[in-house]
């Protein structure tokens, strides 16, 4: 499992200069590497994914904790993106190797194994530095919650947007009198949002970029529309399959008019479409992540979750979260350090929201600093309508999930099979997935999703 937008996040990374490639094998990044000869009481050794634009506001959290606390030295190592660090993680888990304390996409963290692979958060010292459940979303803490016990402590959700040109869309006649795009409603009401769009866009250029070759962008937007249909997944012990196939079509229907109406070009399919953004193309959709990239082209934009054209608002959320990597000793000093220090960063990510993620810490989204960003300010209310994937241990970013149902999204998508075939494929493979047993713990996937 390979880094799925690789060329996309280079070529952000030649717009804003903001992925390195160090983010593609192993780095000691930060002050981190001199942690050993700072003499101070207590070394945390913590593990995180983070490279780019991420992995600097990262590192300046991190070095305005030690700043705070110079009695603990944070030894802090960036791995590689994707497989290679669930891969490495899980193998210093099961060998006693394990940091103090690591970052996982919450999506994974059913899957890997908890009580095994992962420790539980102590909630009572959490609270001693200042961070409780109250303190975030009801269904966000939910998800990080597994046989009762926390076993992730979320620091942002990252969502997919619909980003628009303020200049196209004025010129269209698109833009409400608070200078955001209009409201819609239905299927009906987007493509004639579109068509004007389209009017009022340079020639060359697609009206929307929607990656519709890309196995997990497509995936991701329709968990956002088979959220917003009331879809279900599976039932409440995971033991059956509850996958709509009427709702899936309705969906892969609404993904492929895009192109059969003449909105989205597969032609400028992948990063080429953050790129016809950049020239004038009046919308794409994109993860909060391309955020630095547009505000320093310094364009006239806005972004909103994804349109709730089919009535209720919900658009695709995944959580980068805190975890507790397996120790067999795991306690004392250093333990506590890294309660102190992952409590830290979650309340002061304000420095992470420039990042464009929203923060899972909810004071930080009422403050003014908050506030002030934009667009952040302007899909800030996405926290409260997560689309997210079942929880499952198969499911997850870029997990198997997403390699095994993606593709045949793409297939539907791109025309090379028909929406109502694509759905019953997705239900099939659904069933074929829940019968599966989890590779790190042995146990059926129905009995792992049912112990979370």
């Amino acid at each position: 499992m390979g880094r799925p937008d690789l060329n996309r996040r280079q070529l952000l990374g030649g717009l804003g200069g903001l992925f390195v490639a160090s983010s593609f094998g192993f780095a000691a990044l930060g002050t981190g590497a001199d942690a050993l000869a700072t003499g101070a009481d207590t070394r945390v050794r913590y593990w995180n994914l983070f490279s780019g634009g991420d992995g600097s506001n990262m590192i300046a959290m991190l070095d305005a904790f030690r700043k705070a606390h110079p009695d603990i030295a944070v030894k802090d190592s960036t791995l590689q993106w994707g497989s290679p660090f669930y891969t490495k993680l899980a193998m210093a888990a099961a060998g006693n190797r394990a940091p103090d304390l690591g970052v996982m996409h919450l999506g994974r963290v059913t899957g890997f194994s908890p009580g095994r692979f992962l420790d539980p958060w102590d909630v009572d010292l959490l609270a001693e530095y200042g961070v409780r459940e109250a303190d975030f979303n009801p269904a966000l803490w939910k998800r990080a919650v597994i046989d009762g016990k926390l076993y992730a402590l979320p620091l942002d959700i990252h969502v997919q947007l619909c980003f628009y040109r303020k200049d196209v869309l004025k010129k269209a006649g698109l833009l409400g009198d608070d200078g955001r795009m209009v409201p819609v409603t239905s299927p009906d009401e987007w493509f004639d949002v579109l068509k004007q769009a389209k009017r009022a866009t340079k020639k060359g250029l697609q009206t929307i970029g929607l990656w519709v070759n890309d196995q997990n962008f497509q995936w991701w937007f329709f968990v956002a529309f088979y959220t917003q249909l009331g879809g279900t997944w599976f039932n409440a012990a995971n033991t059956e399959v509850t996958f709509d196939t009427g709702k899936a079509t309705q969906v892969l229907e609404f993904l492929r008019r895009h192109i059969t109406d003449g909105y989205a070009d597969p032609g400028f399919a992948g990063a080429a479409g953050a790129e016809q953004f950049l020239n004038g193309s009046p919308f794409v959709w994109e993860g909060n992540w391309s955020v630095p990239v547009f505000s320093g082209a310094k364009l006239d934009y806005g972004a909103t979750p994804l349109p709730p054209v089919f009535g209720k608002p919900a658009t695709h959320a995944e959580s980068h979260a805190f975890v507790l990597p397996h120790q067999s000793d795991r306690g004392g000093p250093a333990d506590e350090a890294a309660h102190r220090l992952a409590a830290y960063v979650v309340r002061h990510a304000r420095q992470w929201a420039a990042g464009g993620h929203i923060p899972a810490y909810t004071p930080t989204l009422s403050t003014a600093a908050y506030k002030a960003l934009n667009p952040q300010s302007e899909y800030v209310s996405a926290m409260d309508h997560q689309a997210t994937e079942p929880k499952v241990w198969f499911a997850g970013s870029t997990g198997i999930l997403a390699q095994r149902v993606g593709p045949i999204v793409v297939a539907s998508t791109l025309g090379s099979a028909k929406p109502e075939t694509a759905a019953r494929r997705m239900k099939s493979t659904l069933t074929q997935l829940l019968a599966m047993k989890n590779p790190m713990d042995g146990r059926t996937a129905a009995q792992g999703g049912a112990a979370a």
